[in-house]
């Protein structure tokens, strides 16, 4: 009896001996169904395991095996495959499907990149009813973190098919640039978008590039931190809890929104516009807005009726007859409130839309949609409201609305969490669109700040001519009648100058933007310059004229100065008056020049009133609507300063 005992601990001893529990191999999130790999370059497959754990890779016919390291990570090397697919790989016991072969870009910076279809169907509607392709594919980390490390995958993100039940929320820029290259070289094309709206420059760039700006970042944060801590321990206010005070100090909350509330001592106000501009001293708090109209009965109870109340500054609840119709949080999105059947009422129907502002000025913003839709009939809302103070709130001293950190984002931050875990990923090149967040950046710094972005991702992705093609920022704000200076004309001037780095284009966007929004909604004219230039750069078809003129050089004749121009296509635009030009002499002090083209690419620029000039600079404000210089294909000149 004992040695059969024996012989069965033997036997299952050496059973788990030949079968130990399987060791798992783990990939990236990039690397899983429906990704599309770089075609006609060396690839990598990479991942973890257990160390020393056998790895074994099966695709298009053909095997690779390797093991993981004493670390875990493990990666097997591919030769250049031509475009193609659906393929199917195999990684031991892993199974990645419906993988296409074609070229992957990565779209970054801020929110016109990261902003999705949704946002512009206004201009696109019937475009994107008919999107279906297969063949375009998007990947989007949905995680927001600002790591303190490099991280080597997303917790979270799919690729994803352009069909219809994607669409839109796909990036729009990415999107109309995706399928631009599609159109042209019918090849799959892969879109990894891992833009953040409202982020610094500061936080992209890898942290070996960044260590004075970290240094500085530190020792403000150190000092906030203090200052926290000092107000703690004597039992000072650290913090201003508006949402508790709002709430406590607004009579109008449970109350205004229902649908019988009396008016009739409301005051009155002419809508859009900003209430300070129109007598009400409202800086923090609530305010309600009231309004009547009439809907016809033929109108009432159909599926289509949708609420259009432009953007509001800062955020805003609608009711309708007492029923809530929509929210948004903040003050770029358009409010596009689809109502239920039901909501409206034959005859009258009263309109009570609640707005809370944080801080600053408040309104309807101008020359944007106040209206209900319903299907091809429209209700005017601009015009009388009725309105009621709700919260009007002070902070005292030493207080504040905010509450974060205090020293800004993480320099490095978004590169760690966001950028770091696509490398290794082989890429045709990136396309970017940031600056606004940088406009009270100096010129000198943001410049070397992109430039040490462009080299740091090169670097990063052992790419070292990764075309790199980017957007200037657009034109926003009221135009200047005066020469003045400008954060945002600095930033372009910086991005024109990152030009000097081989293998980058730029997409100039100062006729594309919208003077009352930062988020303009024509992204398919900016994805079509922007692809113009990477058939330049990217693909080297010199044939085609892929930008407007730019800025080459100076010299001064007489009291004019003569600018030279590069990229102007057939030539400069001559059939127009030009406009956008300044000039100064050693002061300093610009005036408006005039200007006029003597060549196919030279412009004479001159003021009676600077009879010394030194100095040239071109649509010089935040919203240069003035400015005219173009090439005969119609693509707008950047820009520019001569100063050095």
């Amino acid at each position: 009896m004992k040695s059969v005992s024996r012989l069965l601990v033997i036997l299952i001893v050496a059973g788990l001996w030949s079968n130990p529990a399987k060791a798992v191999v783990k990939l990236p999130r990039l690397i899983s169904n429906g990704m599309v790999l770089q075609r006609d370059t060396p690839l990598k497959i990479w991942g973890w395991a257990d160390p020393g754990e056998k790895v074994k890779v099966e695709f298009l016919g053909k095997k690779y095996q390797t093991k993981a390291d004493k670390q875990g990570n493990w990666k097997v090397d591919f030769p250049s495959i031509a475009a193609g697919g659906p393929y199917t790989m195999k990684v031991n016991d892993i199974e990645i499907k419906d993988i296409l072969m074609g070229d992957v870009w990565l779209c970054s910076g801020q929110s016109n990149m990261e902003l999705m279809v949704y946002r512009v169907l206004d201009l696109y509607q019937k475009e994107i009813d008919q999107t279906n392709n297969t063949n375009i594919r998007y990947f989007k980390p949905t995680i927001r973190t600002d790591s303190q490390t490099p991280q080597t995958d997303f917790k979270e993100g799919t690729w994803l098919p352009a069909t219809q039940e994607n669409i839109l929320n796909f990036s729009s820029l990415s999107y109309f640039f995706g399928d631009q290259l599609y159109q042209k070289y019918k090849v799959p094309i892969g879109l990894i978008n891992n833009a953040i709206g409202g982020t610094a420059i500061e936080s992209w760039v890898s942290e070996d590039f960044m260590k004075s700006y970290m240094d500085k970042w530190k020792t403000a944060r150190a000092k906030a931190d203090s200052i926290r801590a000092t107000r703690s321990s004597s039992g000072s206010p650290v913090r201003f809890n508006f949402n508790a005070e709002l709430a406590k100090n607004d009579p109008g909350l449970g109350r205004w929104s229902k649908g019988d509330v009396n008016t009739s001592d409301w005051p009155q106000i002419s809508l859009p516009g900003y209430w300070s501009d129109k007598g009400v001293d409202l800086r923090m708090g609530s305010m309600w807005f009231y309004k009547e109209f009439d809907v016809p009965d033929s109108l009432v109870n159909k599926k289509d009726a949708v609420l259009r109340l432009g953007r509001i500054i800062e955020s805003d609840s609608a009711f309708l007859n007492g029923t809530f119709v929509g929210t948004i949080s903040y003050q770029y999105p358009p409010r596009i409130y689809k109502l239920l059947v039901g909501v409206l009422k034959p005859g009258k129907n009263k309109l009570m839309v609640r707005v809370i502002l944080p801080n600053g000025k408040g309104g309807f913003v101008e020359d944007k949609t106040y209206e209900l839709r319903i299907g091809s009939q429209k209700i005017d809302l601009t015009g009388q409201w009725n309105y009621h103070i709700g919260a009007n709130l002070k902070p005292q001293m030493g207080q504040g609305a905010g509450g974060g950190g205090g020293a800004g984002t993480r320099p490095s931050g978004l590169y760690n969490s966001l950028t770091s875990p696509i490398i290794g990923y082989r890429l045709k090149g990136t396309i970017w669109y940031q600056g606004e967040s940088n406009t009270g950046t100096s010129q000198d710094e943001y410049q070397r700040l992109f430039k040490d972005l462009i080299v740091s991702w090169r670097t990063k992705f052992n790419q070292p001519d990764m075309p790199f093609i980017f957007a200037q920022i657009a034109n926003l704000g009221v135009p200047n009648k005066q020469p003045v200076e400008s954060g945002m004309a600095g930033v372009r001037e910086a991005q024109r100058r990152a030009l000097e780095i081989p293998n980058t284009g730029m997409a100039v966007t100062t006729d594309l933007g919208e003077w009352n929004d930062i988020h303009p909604l024509n992204k398919k004219e900016v994805a079509r310059r922007l692809g113009m230039e990477a058939a330049r750069v990217a693909y080297r078809d010199n044939s085609v004229v892929s930008s407007g003129p730019l800025y080459q050089s100076m010299e001064i004749e007489n009291s004019s100065i003569i600018l030279t121009f590069a990229s102007v296509g057939s030539g400069l635009f001559t059939n127009s008056l030009l406009d956008g030009f300044q000039i100064a002499g050693s002061d300093g002090k610009f005036e408006w020049a005039n200007a006029v083209v003597v060549s196919t690419n030279k412009v004479k620029v001159w003021s009676r009133k600077i009879t010394h000039p030194t100095v040239v600079r071109y649509a010089w404000d935040d919203n240069p609507a003035y400015a005219n210089l173009k090439n005969k294909e119609g693509l707008p000149a950047s820009p520019f300063t001569t100063n050095k």
